[in-house]
């Protein structure tokens, strides 16, 4: 599991070398794999792309203007697929070093000079994620130094054993930092959430039929939602811990998870079969397909969570 230390700061007061906090948690048990730091290079501005064109030799490339705050907009030669007028995204800069043997330079792709590099996630070491160029938010300021949103952290990799399934969360890992050092855990608490008069059970009901496997499973149903990216700082939070964001609604899940180790799921409820979410046992040996189009074999004993 991976271990924010900024993240970790929302529950335990502490500052101390991320090193010594290592060697901390390998001491009450939990071993550590890895120590990662991560810094946006200076190098890397806030840009917006003003124009987007076909590259003349090459059917994959784009040729994009793009505004870094500088008197004239640069040229820049970009493959990714989500390049369009308009977006705000990370530019590394000539003379910008991204790696230990890849240090930016002017350079001519298929005989279009370029002077620079949009960046995706994976390039400036927030995520895996490669499958475009990073999308700001709007209140980014051109020519700013992107360094300036992303703060330097450190990220802590924990194997966490079997028997300690309470540590599979920030705040799990917070109460070992909070004892080991003597220190108080900090408030926990959620912020109040207006509930509707309305009863649930007259718009979706949760049916539990493998009580011995599953005792609780519960459900809300919340009205009004519009999905959207989420905020900058989730968005960093969850990249930083390994995981690429989706949306506002799949990234509060996956935030819960980590935050708290509260297992979430978010369904669309207009797709919910008879409006009734089961839990129950496959029965028989069968195959399903998961929510990433994946077919699975599954035994009889195997514990799903249906609708309809």
């Amino acid at each position: 599991m991976k271990i924010v230390y900024s993240w970790l700061k929302d529950f335990v007061d502490i500052d101390v070398p991320v090193e010594e906090l290592a060697d901390a948690l390998t001491a009450a048990g939990l071993e550590v794999a890895s120590i990662q730091k991560f810094s946006i290079p200076e190098g890397v501005r806030v840009a917006r792309i003003v124009e987007r064109e076909k590259h003349p030799g090459a059917d994959k490339l784009s040729v994009c203007k793009v505004d870094a705050g500088g008197p004239e907009p640069l040229t820049i030669v970009c493959g990714a697929p989500n390049a369009r007028a308009g977006l705000l995204t990370a530019l590394a800069t000539i003379g910008t070093t991204l790696g230990p043997d890849f240090t930016i330079k002017k350079a001519k792709l298929r005989g279009v000079e370029s002077s620079g590099m949009l960046c995706s996630q994976r390039e400036l070491g927030l995520s895996e994620d490669h499958s475009g160029i990073m999308e700001l938010p709007e209140d980014f300021k051109v020519g700013e130094k992107l360094s300036a949103y992303y703060p330097d952290d450190s990220i802590v990799e924990i194997e966490i054993t079997p028997d300690r399934g309470d540590c599979l969360s920030v705040l799990g890992v917070a109460r070992e930092v909070a004892a080991r050092y003597g220190l108080p855990l900090k408030n926990t608490a959620l912020f109040p959430v207006e509930k509707s008069e309305d009863q649930i059970q007259k718009s979706i009901s949760v049916e539990i039929e493998a009580p011995e496997g599953c005792p609780r499973y519960t459900g809300r149903l919340i009205r009004g939602v519009k999905i959207a990216p989420s905020e900058e700082w989730m968005q960093r939070r969850l990249s930083l811990a390994g995981l690429r964001p989706i949306n506002n609604i799949v990234d509060i899940t996956n935030y819960i998870l980590l935050h708290f180790g509260q297992p979430m799921h978010a369904f669309d409820y207009s797709s919910v079969t008879d409006k009734k979410i089961r839990v129950k046992r496959a029965g028989k040996e069968q195959t399903f397909k998961t929510l990433e189009g994946i077919e699975r074999k599954l035994i009889a004993d195997d514990l799903l969570i249906w609708d309809g």
